[in-house]
């Protein structure tokens, strides 16, 4: 029976999970051998590579170009001091590989692209985007949709955040949002501030999408936009709809990623 050649190590670590009637041992055995990709281990990164790597997903790939500042230490919580100036991917390896020998971290140190992203995304069991640009996320939602990968989008901004999971049969990021807003004016979060613990709301969320979809259980956030108001300690989810239109979802779907220009508004060309 699937699961049962679970070591004692292993029943010991995941007990937790293993006692549930939704995940047992055979649960346990399927985050063993999932494959997840974490786009950006930043603020939403953190969290979301922290519970991932502690459920036991067995092989945990992040992409992300970018090297730990001191600024980021408020909110990117698998960082630390010592780690300033070194790649983001390294300091990721070193919290995973600390914190679980069962896991395969797979370190990225590239930013994703229209060049790369179809052999980065090809074959994952989910796909995290904890992204901070808009050309990125387009990119994510466009290469996942294609390839039939499902995925988590997670945003941040000062109190608020947002996430969203689109699966193979439902709508998608460009359903909700077809075009990128002009440049200039959505402030990042090194213009508008956020607040620290905002991004471990949202970043929870998106890696309990993962787990959920890994083991085939609940209820997904799929045609639901959720939008968190730390502020207020709210909750509001926002039914949406495939757009029979819509260029990658939709009736007439673009055949690759080629085809979008990935500045500006991220339109199909």
């Amino acid at each position: 029976m699937p699961g049962l050649d679970l070591d004692p190590t292993q029943l010991d670590r995941y007990s937790r999970h293993i006692i549930m009637d939704d995940v047992g041992p055979e649960g346990q055995a399927a985050l063993l051998d999932a494959d997840v990709l974490v786009i950006g281990a930043g603020g939403l990164g953190s969290p979301v590579i922290e519970y991932l790597a502690a459920a036991g997903v067995g092989t945990l790939a992040v992409v992300d170009d970018d090297t730990v500042e001191r600024s980021n230490l408020q909110r990117q919580i698998v960082h630390r001091d010592a780690d300033v100036g070194t790649p983001k991917v390294d300091s990721a390896r070193r919290y995973v590989d600390a914190l679980n020998p069962d896991v395969d971290f797979e370190g990225h140190d590239v930013r994703l692209t229209r060049e790369n992203a179809r052999d980065l995304v090809a074959d994952r069991d989910f796909v995290v985007d904890c992204t901070d640009n808009f050309g990125t996320r387009y990119l994510v939602n466009d290469v996942c949709v294609l390839a039939g990968v499902p995925f988590s989008h997670g945003a941040i901004y000062k109190f608020e955040g947002q996430a969203i999971t689109v699966t193979p049969d439902g709508p998608c990021y460009r359903c909700v949002f077809p075009e990128a807003p002009e440049e200039g004016t959505v402030p990042d979060c090194a213009t508008a501030g956020v607040l620290g613990v905002l991004p471990g709301t949202v970043g929870c969320l998106q890696a309990t999408e993962a787990v959920k979809s890994i083991l085939g259980v609940g209820d997904l956030l799929t045609g639901r936009l959720l939008h968190y108001d730390a502020a207020s300690v709210g909750f509001e989810a926002v039914p949406i709809a495939r757009n029979p239109d819509c260029p990658v979802c939709g009736d007439d779907p673009i055949e690759s990623v080629e085809d979008v220009e990935y500045s500006g508004g991220c339109t199909v060309v």
